[in-house]
């Protein structure tokens, strides 16, 4: 199988997660910016659910880059992924309409935890797909982020039910370590076609 339709099956899933999220959000009653004060819990859920979105289909994007194909293990793998994906609108919603209580804090990060480890699990099938020379195994190296998100994803969930700050503060600096652009796959692809 060519790897565009792997990418364009995903890319349709993915913007489909983000337009479910953001219609999650009712227009307030009221003309005035006061109205908008209830949805300030539901607005901060919806924008750190983007961003995690965003960092997977970027993530997603330069891993199926190292590919020459798609074998029906990948297939699985992938769609493995998109279901915890496909959860985030619910955790999202369910977040930001209680204002980040413990239980939908604690149920977002094991969605959160769920999706890492799919991830991973499709890295790793990429990997022994590819062979000994993988370009994929050359780029992650010793994976210290995909190594640390899923025990900061564990701390979270468990300080979810002592305080909600702290396990959101967690996630967000789960975020925050894979916002910083990642160029190890495109450096790898760089010094392959020289």
């Amino acid at each position: 199988m060519d790897k565009g339709r792997l990418e364009g099956f995903s890319d349709g899933v993915i913007a489909i997660i983000i337009t479910i999220m953001v219609l999650e959000m009712k227009v307030p009653r009221g003309e005035n910016i006061e109205a908008l004060k209830p949805l300030i819990p539901l607005f901060l859920s919806y924008l750190l659910s983007f961003i995690y979105v965003g960092i997977y289909w970027n993530n997603h994007h330069h891993m199926l880059q190292t590919c020459q194909k798609v074998t029906g293990p990948m297939l699985w793998a992938n769609l493995h992924l998109l279901f915890w994906l496909s959860l985030f609108p619910f955790a999202t919603a369910w977040m930001g309409e209680n204002h980040f209580d413990p239980a939908p804090s604690a149920i977002y990060g094991v969605i959160l935890l769920m999706a890492a480890i799919s991830y991973v699990v499709l890295q790793q099938i990429i990997i022994a797909s590819q062979g000994r020379e993988s370009l994929l195994k050359k780029a992650i190296g010793g994976d210290w982020k995909g190594k640390i998100s899923p025990l900061i994803y564990f701390v979270a969930i468990g300080a979810a039910f002592w305080s909600h700050w702290i396990s959101q503060g967690l996630y967000v600096l789960v975020a925050l370590i894979w916002l910083v652009p990642d160029r190890r796959i495109e450096k790898v692809l760089a010094d392959n076609d020289d």
